[in-house]
């Protein structure tokens, strides 16, 4: 979540960076805002270009990139063989891809190994109270803190919709939280995801992050730290690897959001297209994982609403990102601007890492949905808010499912 920064204040849901915004004066909030999306120092970049480096190989051995994914490329004057071989480390404003069509992700394979999965990270960048303006919104009082409960591993028992999203950021490697969802257009057989904005795009002063990567079920049967430093590829990503190649985020979040605070948090959203590293014996990931959830966009009001479910994988103490945990609470709203949505807000201890992760309520038919994700929350950990999902969420996620419907 962010911190109302990319990681810390009213945190983001994802596990990067983290950003700020005005909050209601009603609504006493602790000392900063922080994003709960993640990052780390970037201690994984170092030995990224020893790694095996790109995606999809023929026959040859060869190196094979998709005419599309080089040529979009190339009309930013990037070149493919350079990017591959760590070009993408630059961050140069002018290379930093931004607008929403502009997204591209060539695989690069091998890069995601555990270490680089396990040093991801939380920079916990908070935000004094004199950033944060009143809110003229309807906001309730905060909600008492919820102490987030481990998942019960196996997580593809109890959890099989969760994992981690993982990419890279001018900061460093980062981490969030993302949830398997339907998609119309491919029934029982979705390769979607459903995460924060700021999960994939740095909003309104930076562009599309790079290396997306979604890594189901991670940390299957809950390994202590001790055994995720000798654990196998294998091990910590049972259901493989899967790279995103398309990604789209709301307009509102590429125009309006940043770092830390509360702007463009009601649109703090995204749908990413994912497809296996490694070949998946044609399997969706739907099917590799055998479960995927529908997206309700038209949830009820809050007071309507009894119980929501958020699960993400907190990284920033006192948590370190090994583990899957949940939140339930009855939420309550948030205004962060009166133009924009007011948002849900449950009680939760879970911090950054846990930016992006899905929101569930049981509907009227019984059936569990997707509502929200986690967008923000305080440094305290007390709460986290989550954007309700509308025609804009609906328009994101049709999108995506509707370039892939032919194939």
């Amino acid at each position: 979540m962010r911190s109302i920064r990319p990681s810390s204040t009213v945190r983001r849901g994802r596990g990067g960076p983290r950003r700020t915004s005005p909050v209601l004066a009603a609504v006493a909030l602790a000392s900063a805002l922080a994003l709960t999306a993640t990052a780390c120092d970037g201690g994984g970049d170092d030995n990224a270009d020893s790694r095996p480096t790109t995606a999809a190989t023929g026959g040859d051995g060869k190196i094979k990139i998709p005419d599309d994914i080089r040529n979009k490329l190339k009309e930013h004057g990037i070149d493919i063989d350079k990017w591959k071989n760590g070009a993408w480390k630059n961050w140069d404003r002018d290379d930093w891809l931004r607008e929403a069509n502009d997204f591209v992700n060539p695989i690069i394979k091998g890069l995601w190994d555990p270490d680089r999965m396990r040093d991801a990270d939380d920079p916990d960048k908070g935000v004094d109270d004199n950033d944060i303006s009143g809110d003229q919104g309807v906001t309730d009082p905060p909600p008492a803190p919820v102490k987030a409960q481990a998942v019960q591993a196996p997580y593809h028992v109890n959890a099989a919709t969760a994992g981690k999203v993982f990419f890279d950021s001018p900061e460093g490697t980062m981490v969030c939280s993302a949830t398997v969802v339907e998609d119309p257009a491919h029934p029982g057989k979705s390769n979607l995801i459903w995460t924060a904005g700021h999960c994939v795009h740095a909003g309104k002063k930076g562009g599309w992050y790079r290396n997306i990567a979604f890594v189901p079920s991670y940390n299957n049967t809950g390994m202590s730290a001790q055994q995720l430093e000798s654990a196998t590829r294998e091990q910590v990503a049972p259901y493989g690897v899967w790279w995103a190649d398309a990604a789209q985020t709301s307009q509102q979040w590429i125009a309006q959001g940043g770092e830390t605070g509360g702007n463009g948090a009601s649109y703090d959203f995204a749908v990413i297209h994912v497809t296996p590293e490694q070949g998946n014996g044609g399997k969706s990931l739907e099917e590799t994982v055998g479960s995927a959830l529908p997206v309700n966009f038209d949830a009820p009001a809050v007071p309507k609403v009894q119980s929501i479910t958020a699960t993400g994988y907190p990284a920033a103490a006192p948590y370190d990102g090994r583990l899957a945990y949940q939140c339930q609470d009855r939420p309550g709203r948030l205004s962060i601007q009166k133009s924009d949505p007011t948002m849900y807000r449950i009680g939760c201890t879970m911090t950054g890492g846990s930016s992006g992760g899905g929101w569930v309520e049981t509907g009227s038919d019984g059936k569990p949905a997707l509502v929200s994700n986690t967008s923000i929350g305080p440094v305290s950990a007390g709460w986290l808010a989550g954007p309700r999902l509308g025609d804009v969420a609906k328009g994101v996620y049709s999108k995506v499912s509707k370039q892939f419907a032919g194939q």
